[in-house]
């Protein structure tokens, strides 16, 4: 087992804590976490795009023009979709692109990930980060204090925490997750990862 320091929110080192290999160790995937990637983004699409065929476009009820006699082509109606105007041949219609994805895939890629931040020393334990109050100011103490300045970071909590949550939301290469919405795409997104020692077990429980 991968063997890690554990520091406290000024950066001090306290304790050391031992990280399961069958999570923090695994085979890097990334056929899997290319597919767990466009399955999340897939997820996220809205789905709203919406065009009219040449039935559901007000108007051209009247023939434009008499069938022969005026050297013009034929035309039934002004709302053709060979017309300006007129509808839409076989355009976007209100849809689902999510699609399923097993369970299985989706722990592997997320273990890949996580394997991969603590490779490249990209991921950080702390024991905890507590704040007196809801401020961006107090949060970015602690943030300061663990070198994280630069680049983006993801912090991983417990469980929700609405303290650390309103304290990063104006930080813009910041962002607070619990254990429980740990996934590939955000891993990905941000550059270093934040663990808190209570979240590990979490994190455990859920990918073992």
């Amino acid at each position: 087992m991968a063997l890690v320091n554990v520091i406290n929110q000024r950066g001090e080192k306290v304790d050391s804590i031992e990280l399961d290999d069958s999570i923090f160790d695994t085979e890097i995937r990334d056929n899997l976490v290319q597919k767990v990637v466009v399955w999340q983004l897939a997820k996220r699409r809205a789905g709203t795009a919406s065009t009219k065929t040449r039935g559901q476009v007000r108007g051209g009820g009247k023939k434009p023009w008499r069938q022969k006699g005026t050297g013009r082509a034929r035309a039934g109606t002004i709302r053709s979709p060979i017309w300006t105007g007129g509808g839409t041949i076989f355009g976007p219609q209100p849809r689902s692109y999510s699609f399923s994805l097993p369970k299985k895939m989706r722990k592997a890629a997320l273990r890949s990930v996580l394997t991969s931040k603590l490779r490249e020393n990209r991921l950080t334990v702390v024991d905890k980060i507590e704040l007196e109050a809801p401020r961006t100011k107090l949060f970015l103490e602690p943030v300061k204090a663990l070198g994280l300045e630069t680049g983006k970071t993801l912090f991983v909590t417990p469980e929700k925490d609405e303290i650390l949550l309103r304290s990063s939301r104006n930080l813009y290469r910041v962002l607070v997750l619990p254990a429980e919405g740990l996934n590939v795409y955000d891993l990905l997104r941000f550059d270093k990862l934040v663990l808190l020692a209570a979240a590990i077990p979490r994190i455990c429980e859920r990918l073992g």
